[in-house]
C-alpha cells in the first residue's frame, strides 16, 4: 500500500475498529494469474492480536489457491469520493478522499465444525441487525446440510497490516468546512466521507 507519511493509519484501534465497520472485503490471492473475490470477512480477537475469517464458495476457481499457509491479501475500503477544488477558497489541484486497511495473512483451512460455528456468528452479525432476525439455527437443517458442502471456511491470520485516511489532513479548516459542506449534499457515500472529515480534523 502507498503510504504518505501524513496519512498513515497503522494503529491497532484503528484497524481493529475498521475492519468491523468494512467487513465487506476483496481478498486477491497470489497465483498466475491473479485472483480476487469480494466476501464478509469478520474479525475475532482484539486490536493487538487477532485473526479473521470467511468462506468462499467451491466452484469459486480462487478455491485452488487456498491452502494451509498460502498467502492473501485483504483489502477492506471505507467511504470515499471526489473532493472538488472549486469548493476551496483558492484555486487548487482536486483530489480524491478515501480510507482503506490491507492486510497480508496466512491462510488455516477450517474443519467443518469450525465452518458451521463461523457460519453462525456471521449471520449473527448481521442479521442483529435486522427488525426480524432470522438466525443460523433457525435455517431449515436440511437447508444447511445441502448446502455446508458447497463452501469452504477459512482462518486468516494476519503478518502484514497497512492502514491509510487521506482526509484532507493539512489543509484549511475553511477549505474543510467547505468540502463537508458539499459532500453532505451528495450521495450516502459522500456523506459518509463528510463524516469521516469531520472526526479526522476534530470538526463538530
Amino acid at each position: 500500500m502507498y503510504q504518505p507519511k501524513k496519512y498513515i493509519k497503522d494503529d491497532p484501534e484503528f484497524i481493529f475498529q475498521f475492519i468491523q465497520n468494512h467487513p465487506f472485503a476483496t481478498m486477491v490471492s497470489n497465483s498466475h494469474p491473479l485472483v480476487a473475490t469480494h466476501i464478509p470477512v469478520l474479525v475475532e480477537g482484539t486490536a493487538e492480536d487477532f485473526r479473521l475469517y470467511a468462506h468462499i464458495a467451491n466452484h469459486n476457481e480462487q478455491l485452488e489457491s487456498l491452502e494451509n499457509d498460502a498467502e492473501v491479501l485483504f483489502i477492506f475500503q471505507g467511504s470515499h469520493a471526489y473532493v472538488s477544488s472549486s469548493w476551496y477558497a483558492e484555486k487548487d489541484i482536486s483530489t480524491w478522499n478515501y480510507s482503506a486497511v490491507h492486510i497480508n495473512a496466512k491462510i488455516k483451512i477450517q474443519t467443518s465444525k469450525e465452518l458451521e460455528n463461523s457460519l453462525e456468528k456471521l449471520v449473527k452479525t448481521f442479521e442483529n441487525q435486522q427488525k426480524s432476525p432470522l438466525f443460523y439455527n433457525d435455517i431449515p437443517k436440511q437447508m444447511l446440510q445441502d448446502h455446508l458442502p458447497l463452501i469452504t471456511g477459512f482462518w486468516a491470520i494476519p503478518f502484514k497490516i497497512k492502514g491509510i485516511a487521506k482526509l484532507h489532513q493539512s489543509y484549511s479548516k475553511e477549505d474543510i468546512i467547505s468540502s463537508v459542506e458539499h459532500l453532505e449534499k451528495g450521495t450516502l457515500t459522500d456523506k459518509q466521507l463528510a463524516k469521516d472529515l469531520k472526526e479526522e480534523n476534530g470538526l463538530p
